[in-house]
């Protein structure tokens, strides 16, 4: 994921978390709005209580190299600001990426019919 596609500031991830839309399922929950920067943005978040520092970012590792993996089917023009679930702990690398993948694709699909 290239720097300019991360959402940094902490005002925009409660913007987004505030004003947003999400979607949601046992392992992830993903907020999504729109920004006029003409380009897809994401913010990773993993809250203190779910594990010690080592692998909250091994997580965020995975969840980066799986949006690297379907970033043809974001749209532009869109904030994403992932928060990843306690579950997400205990779970082998092949099963996140199919949940959070499923997750992506039905969020693509609901946006373009909320288009229509």
């Amino acid at each position: 994921m290239k720097k300019i596609n991360i959402v940094k500031e902490n005002r925009e991830f409660n913007d987004v978390i505030q004003t947003g839309k999400f979607i949601k399922n046992k392992y992830f929950v993903i907020y999504y709005k729109n920004n006029n920067l003409n380009r897809y943005r994401f913010g990773i978040s993993v809250s203190k209580k779910t594990c010690n520092a080592v692998n909250r970012n091994k997580l965020k590792r995975q969840v980066r190299n799986i949006v690297d993996n379907y970033k043809n089917i974001y749209s532009k023009s869109k904030d994403y600001i992932i928060i990843i679930r306690k579950s997400c702990l205990n779970e082998a690398y092949s099963v996140l990426e199919d949940n959070l993948g499923n997750l992506l694709q039905k969020l693509e699909k609901e946006m373009k019919n909320e288009e229509k």
